[in-house]
């Protein structure tokens, strides 16, 4: 069997006792953004999986998009990633 030499651990452990591997994340090429997918990269990025540049390289994501993801994971829970619930937690 063949490993790919990656940069950072190939899977880790995350806060609820859940085994996260680079086999979670979302292929490089997504385009559809749902909220499972974003949260699955917050996750990723929290845990240490990836760096947060990584992340944005992957899937051709503004630093401004990705900190929005991890701010409305952190003040409001999954939830907030939903697209039809973005008005509701939305500032104004």
């Amino acid at each position: 069997m063949y490993l790919k030499k990656v940069e950072g651990p190939r899977a880790v452990t995350l806060p609820d006792g859940s085994i996260m591997t680079r086999a979670d994340l979302p292929p490089n090429d997504t385009r559809r953004w749902v909220a499972s997918r974003k949260a699955a990269v917050v996750k990723a990025v929290r845990s240490g999986l990836i760096t947060q540049k990584d992340a944005e390289q992957m899937y051709a994501l503004s630093t401004e998009e990705l900190d929005e993801w991890m701010r409305a994971v952190s003040e409001h829970g999954e939830a907030a990633l939903k697209a039809t619930s973005l008005q509701r937690y939305r500032q104004p």
